[in-house]
This record gives structure tokens, C-alpha cells and sequence, in this order.
């Protein structure tokens, strides 16, 4: 920290939204100062109120949200009454902002290097070939690998976790001297979150820059912020140094919050170990995309996955972890039949994939069902929950209209969710619920196999904990088979009979979570539990 001046001052702030009738507190009484060259992590549960704040800093609250109490001064300026022009010079060039959904946020019609240098061009920070040079200076920072050519891609082509750091780069584009980062690097494995915030550390001792962190990972908070703020429903509960609030925390809910959260110190609940028959096999697994619009010397093509084989014991849950874009997800797209393999194969209780017609494809898919990251786009916004779960039995064509509205209630029951929720629609539920409703449509079918990619990263600690006991629990009562994607390792650890490393397309290391956590043979294997913040 190199001054204690707050170049952030908010002050007994409050945020409501408006709805039909009245308007609805979302955060109350807020206070924080952060100074420049401090880094400050907010963190809560969903619905805390932590992005709100974060929003109210540059009024980009939604349509709905008001500012109804309370000051925000940056560098001396109150954010609340500043005139919109100002406001907007200041946005991308002094205060930067990372946010959470990659998705939402970059136009899938422009290349990502116009993207991040439109905020060079905008802000006046560079022009014509300094630009270009900027960008591919910001693509490398975050870990982006052949980045001239990544630069005239799109961000269809781009891994989750990659879009995610097209996004940091964006927020560090023109060196801001506050950066707002909401769940910056929920998407990413750990060790491109370390190179990311061991720049964001850079960025704060060298420049001063103020770094307001939004996060609901306990390690990354205590290892990275100065100071915690712990919000609960809106309001601050608790606040102090990274090492008080989590050596000795003294609100209840700070407690629990840190009870909740997976480390590779907490011990795993003993799994029973059967010789099951597997269910999946995958024989020498490749795909290969073509590249577009390569220039001479350039690769026409991209191996994403490249001679992968493994087993899915039938009850059991098999884990692939690795970076973003080590091929795990397009193993996974190839294991549901959302893409074709360029070479191997996969057979399901010894069926190959590739010697199905059309219609015994479909008819696999009852058996093969997946449940997604990203619990706010994977329900349809105009569908009411129950719409939703029944799609599947829908398109199966399962059952009556009676027997379907049954089999939601049971379904409902299953996951943990008042029946009641089936006549809402998707926004009216938390992040937590719309990944148990998730879980309910992907049991709907009542599959073999669910496929589970990154099916908790998005979730607090809490959220996280109830939705890992949800599926323990469905496993050993339903004989639920699991293929678990992830980058969170000690959740893996927690949960997992086999876990498969992969690299750059190819599997480098196998075994339980006791061989592969307790004396890891891979280099790289070390290299992901090393960078694992810890709390």
C-alpha cells in the first residue's frame, strides 16, 4: 500500500430497485474507503449486494436500480451527482472495470483486438500501430498465447476462461488508477488467476492503482486484499485485514462463509471403492478445428483435444481439470454428441458413438444429460421453471401433461426447491436455485451420465457446499454416474474417484485424489497446486 488517502470514499450508501410497487433495498449503509495502491475484496453470498455496490460506483446500475442515499467520491469527486459526460471520460480510462460474464459483455460480431483497443482509441491512450502493438502487449499479459493472431478472432472461438481474460485486459487497458473487479477470476484455473493478479499486484505497487475486488473465493481474498469487507444482505457485517477477518472472525455469517469453503486442507468424506464396470469409454479421443483466415507460416488448424482416453465407472464421479483451453470442455462436448470427434472414439455401455443413426443418437441423449456454468443462461428467460424442466420431456415426447407436471414436484423435491417456484420465471430466483432447477432438468429424462462443466464455479462458498451435497446425494440414491469439469481443485479433491490433468489437448497425469493431490508426478500437475491461494 502506498498511501492511505482514500481514493475511493463510499460513504452510507444505499441502493434500491424499483419493482411495481415499491422500491426494494439491495444495499444499505454502505461505508468503504479504499486507498490507491490497496486492494480491498468485497465478499458475500449471491444477493449480498457486493456487485450492486460495485455497479453504483459508475452508475451502471439496471434500468430499474436507484442511488437513495449515500456519497461515492473518487479522487475527491462525488461519482452520484457527477454530469453523465464526465462520468463516461471517466469510465475504461481512470476507473477500469472487469466484470463477471465474458458473455454479456464482448460483441460476438468484432474481433477481439478492436475490441480492446477501441478503449485505447477512445480514451486517446494510442492510435493506428501503437494500438495494435498495445493489444497484443495486453492479450500476452493475460496469458493468451499466438497473440496477433488471437487478436483477429472472434469471441466465438475463444474458451470461456479466455474470453474472461480478454476482459481483464480490456479493464487494464489504459492503466486506470481504480480497478472495480467483479469475480474477475471465477472462469480461470489457477494458474493463469495467479499471472492475472500477480499483474493486478504490479499494477498497485508500481502505479498505486486501487483495486476493489469482488469475490467469493475466501483464499483468493485473503491471499491477494489488504483489507475484507464481508456484506450479508446488504449491509456490511464485518471489516478488517485480510488476516482478522479470517483468522478470527467475530460476525457469524463470516463463520459460516468460511466454514463453507473447499481447500485442499479439508478432508475428503471417504468414497467406497468398487471395481465398477465403465459406463463411458473414450479410445483415443482428437479434434481438430480449422483456422480462419491464416496467413503464410500461420497453423491452418487447432488440435484442442488430442489422443485423450479414459473411463467412466457406472456410480462413480470421474474429474478432468486443467486450464482454459487444455480441452477439457471439448472432451466433454464430444462425450454429449455436441460435436463430432475428428479421430478415437466413444462408446456408451459399449456402443460406439460414431455408429449410431440420428435416431438412436436422440435416443441417447436421454441418457447423457449435461448441467452448465453458467446458471442465469441456461434457462430460458420467457420459460417458468416448470416449462423449463419439462422441455426435455417434451421434446422426448415422455408422458402426459398430467404425468410431467408430477414428475416436476418430484423433481423439485429431489433438488431441494419449494414446489411453489414452478410457476415463476428464472429472475425471480437466486443464482443457487437456478442451478438446482439446472440439476432438476438435467435429471428429468432420469439419465446415466450427467455431465457437470464448471457446474459450480459461478456459486459462493455456501451455495457451493449445499449444491456439492446435492449432488452426493442424488449419486448415492439415484446410481448417478458424474463427468465433473472444473478448475477448482479442492473441490475436485473433495468429490472425485478419478481425476484426469490435461494440457494443451492431452491427459499428462491420472489418478485418485489422494495420488494426484498427495504426490502429483507431473510438472504441471505441481504447477496448478502451487498456484492455489490459500486461506
Amino acid at each position: 500500500m502506498t498511501t492511505t488517502t482514500p481514493i475511493l470514499r463510499i460513504s452510507n450508501l444505499s441502493v434500491g430497485f424499483q419493482s411495481a410497487s415499491t422500491l426494494v433495498p439491495a444495499v444499505e449503509d454502505v461505508s468503504i474507503d479504499v486507498a490507491a495502491g490497496e486492494t480491498v475484496a468485497i465478499v458475500g453470498e449471491s444477493g449480498s449486494g457486493k456487485s450492486t455496490t460495485a455497479a453504483a460506483i459508475t452508475r451502471l446500475l439496471p434500468e430499474n436500480g436507484h442511488i437513495t442515499g449515500g456519497s461515492i467520491r473518487f479522487d475527491g469527486r462525488d461519482l452520484t451527482t457527477l454530469p453523465v459526460n464526465e462520468l463516461i471520460r471517466l469510465r475504461g480510462a481512470e476507473i477500469g472495470m472487469v466484470p463477471q460474464d465474458p458473455m454479456s459483455n464482448l460483441n460476438p460480431l468484432i474481433r477481439i483486438g478492436h475490441q480492446i483497443g477501441e478503449a485505447l482509441d477512445v480514451h486517446g491512450r494510442t492510435s493506428g500501430k501503437a494500438t495494435q502493438a498495445r493489444v497484443i502487449e495486453l492479450l500476452e499479459t493475460v496469458g493468451i498465447s499466438d497473440a496477433p493472431r488471437r487478436a483477429r478472432q472472434y469471441p466465438h472461438e475463444f474458451s470461456g476462461g479466455m474470453r474472461q481474460r480478454v476482459l481483464i485486459a480490456m479493464g487494464l487497458a489504459c492503466g486506470p488508477r481504480l480497478l472495480i473487479a467483479d469475480e474477475p477470476t471465477s472462469a480461470l484455473d489457477v494458474t493463469v488467476q495467479r499471472r492475472i493478479l500477480d499483474q493486478l499486484d504490479t499494477l498497485t505497487s508500481e502505479l498505486g492503482t486501487a483495486v476493489l475486488l469482488i469475490t467469493h473465493d475466501l483464499g483468493l481474498a485473503a491471499e491477494r486484499a489488504d483489507r475484507i469487507v464481508v456484506m450479508f444482505r446488504g449491509r456490511i457485517v464485518e471489516t478488517g485485514s485480510s488476516r482478522q477477518v479470517l483468522t478470527d472472525p467475530q460476525h457469524d455469517y463470516t463463520r459460516r462463509l468460511i466454514a463453507a469453503a473447499p481447500s485442499l486442507q479439508t478432508t475428503p468424506v471417504p468414497r467406497p471403492v468398487t471395481a465398477a464396470a465403465p459406463l463411458v469409454e473414450v479410445r483415443h479421443l482428437g479434434k481438430v478445428y480449422p483456422l480462419r483466415s491464416a496467413r503464410v507460416g500461420e497453423p491452418t488448424t487447432f488440435t484442442a483435444v488430442d489422443g485423450v482416453s479414459f473411463t467412466i465407472p457406472r456410480g462413480t464421479t470421474t474429474s478432468i481439470v486443467g486450464e482454459s483451453g487444455s480441452g477439457k470442455s471439448t472432451t466433454a462436448n464430444l462425450i454429449l454428441g455436441l460435436d463430432a470427434p475428428s479421430s478415437g472414439s466413444i462408446l456408451v455401455d459399449g456402443v460406439d458413438l460414431a455408429a449410431l443413426s440420428r435416431r438412436d443418437m436422440f435416443a441417447l441423449r436421454r441418457r447423457v444429460q449435461p448441467v452448465f456454468q453458467n446458471p442465469y443462461a441456461s434457462l430460458d428467460p420467457r420459460y417458468t421453471i416448470e416449462q423449463s424442466i419439462t422441455e426435455p420431456l417434451r421434446v422426448h415426447r415422455v408422458g402426459s401433461a398430467a404425468s410431467r407436471r408430477e414428475r416436476v414436484c418430484e423433481l423439485l423435491d429431489q433438488v431441494a426447491l419449494p414446489r411453489e417456484l414452478a410457476s415463476r420465471l428464472p429472475h425471480a430466483l437466486s443464482g443457487g436455485q437456478r442451478q438446482r432447477v439446472a440439476i432438476a432438468r438435467a435429471l428429468a429424462l432420469k439419465p446415466d451420465l450427467v455431465i457437470l462443466d464448471e457446474a459450480v464455479s459461478a456459486l459462493d462458498v455456501i451455495v457451493q457446499a449445499q449444491i456439492l451435497d446435492l449432488l452426493a446425494d442424488l449419486q448415492q440414491r439415484l446410481g448417478l454416474t458424474y463427468l465433473f469439469i472444473s478448475h477448482d481443485l479442492a473441490v475436485v479433491r473433495l468429490i472425485s474417484d478419478e481425476v484426469h490433468v490435461m494440457q494443451r489437448g492431452r491427459i499428462v497425469e491420472s489418478g485418485t485424489p489422494g495420488q494426484i493431490f498427495g504426490s502429483p508426478r507431473n510438472t504441471y500437475t505441481r504447477e496448478l497446486l502451487a498456484a492455489i491461494p490459500r486461506h
